[in-house]
């Protein structure tokens, strides 16, 4: 049996910076994009939150929601810092952490002899040391699969701890509303609704083989969910996948041509992107484009590519290809490249040459 803690930083950005300026807790305050940049809100406080406010919403409608929303700039190099502090905090407990983004992590400590070996007293040890070392609050949730952590970390938010028994694990999930099934988004939410499934007690009635009919692939996730059951372990460390780039335009691209121009710029920026991960060119295998037009309709293409750098001309060409399949002015552009799962022994790192020709 496992003893797994997901750790989550309560509105990790906002909260970074009213630890460095105190006078914006008691302002709604928002870390994004201007709303006269097409921004979008990165995260905001629980002040912000009462007037609903929420975490990638257009800073245009957030400010309407609150007209008195104070937004600031992200300064990621700080959060980034303040997101190692809090790591190495972690690593005080166990070596088994797989981070999920900057502020968010499950920690596998069912062999830690910290605290006796109790999950709930590391949990709590780790909240009281992130508050008193780092100046921000974090919460967790302690239970013996990811699954369950990761909601129980969310129960008590803000600065909260909730704790699932391994002998309580069938009972609160059967209890959960479907939507707090990792995976079940508002599409199929509804469609669990239409079918009378709106509880972990409804999706127990039904067996595997009826679920994975209906739901397929995803049917399966839902039968252990609503048992609570998650054997997934901690990974440590993950291949990157894929780096990309993306840009939000003030005023719409409108032509195709203005388009490739902006996409020079962007070429650059993921150049100098996959030089700082580290990775091993050798390890590319796809190239990707994004579109996203005015009415937020999207479009990707991609393409695969050799292990070798792809030439700049697979850019043009996949540009063309997104913008004839939109049709339409676009507000964001994004590149990138997509690398081989397989792990690699990480020698030969190179810079990828990255230029239009």
């Amino acid at each position: 049996m496992r003893k797994i803690i997901h750790c989550d930083c309560d509105s990790f950005y906002a909260s970074v910076e009213m630890r460095d300026d105190p006078s914006l807790a008691t302002l709604p305050l928002a870390v994004g994009g201007a709303s006269d940049r097409r921004g979008v809100i990165a995260t905001c406080n629980y002040l912000a939150r009462s007037y609903g406010v929420r975490s990638a919403m257009p800073t245009g409608q957030a400010k309407k929601l609150c007209p008195d929303l104070l937004v600031i700039p992200p300064s990621m190099e700080k959060y980034r810092r303040v997101a190692l502090q809090v790591r190495q905090i972690f690593a005080r407990y166990t070596e088994l952490i797989e981070p999920l983004s900057l502020d968010e992590a499950y920690l596998d400590v069912s062999d830690s002899d910290h605290c006796q070996g109790s999950a709930t007293l590391i949990a709590q040890a780790i909240r009281r040391a992130v508050e008193a070392e780092v100046g921000i609050t974090i919460s967790a949730g302690v239970a013996p699969n990811k699954f369950l952590a990761k909601v129980a970390s969310d129960w008590n938010k803000p600065n909260g701890l909730k704790v699932i028994r391994p002998d309580e694990a069938a009972t609160f999930a059967a209890a959960l509303p479907v939507e707090r099934i990792h995976g079940v988004g508002k599409v199929m939410a509804r469609r669990l609704h239409e079918a009378g499934l709106f509880t972990g007690r409804d999706l127990e009635a039904l067996s595997l083989p009826e679920l994975v009919t209906r739901y397929g692939r995803f049917g399966q996730h839902l039968f252990h969910c609503a048992r609570g059951e998650d054997n997934r372990p901690v990974v440590v460390s993950r291949p990157r996948k894929s780096v990309s780039v993306e840009h939000t335009y003030r005023e719409d691209i409108e032509t195709e041509e203005a388009a490739q121009i902006q996409t020079q710029a962007l070429l650059e920026e993921l150049k100098q992107r996959l030089q700082r991960s580290n990775t091993n060119i050798d390890a590319i295998c796809g190239a990707f484009v994004k579109l996203k037009s005015r009415h937020f309709q999207i479009t990707t293409v991609d393409r695969r590519v050799d292990a070798a750098v792809p030439p700049s001309d697979v850019y043009r060409d996949l540009l063309s290809q997104a913008w004839q399949r939109l049709n339409m002015p676009v507000r964001l552009i994004g590149l990138g490249l997509r690398f081989k799962t397989e792990e690699h022994d990480g020698s030969g790192f190179k810079q990828l040459p990255l230029e239009f020709q």
